[in-house]
């Protein structure tokens, strides 16, 4: 079954175009020995939904190891300086 988007609109610049799911914890670490101890698979799982420039962006600024310690929440990405500022760029292109 696939995944359906839950918002109309990106969770990071708020712009209204097609979205992309992001995993707050990358799938890449899901088979690993700390985050299967530490998180359930519903946790590894949980994720928002983001446009493809916001989604690239966050990936171009972290690896998916920092991704998935210090920024595995929305408010984390949020409260991020990086990410805000990339957010703030997103928020005035086009929308495609």
């Amino acid at each position: 079954m696939a995944r359906q988007p839950t918002h109309q609109h990106c969770q990071l610049c708020q712009r209204q175009v097609d979205l992309t799911f992001h995993h707050l914890i990358p799938r890449k670490m899901h088979r690993r020995t700390y985050f299967r101890k530490h998180f359930s698979r519903e946790e590894r799982n949980l994720g928002i939904w983001i446009c493809r420039r916001c989604h690239s962006g966050i990936h171009r600024l972290y690896d998916e190891m920092t991704l998935a310690k210090q920024l595995c929440t929305l408010p984390a990405l949020l409260n991020d300086p990086a990410v805000q500022k990339h957010i703030a760029w997103v928020a005035k292109q086009k929308e495609d």
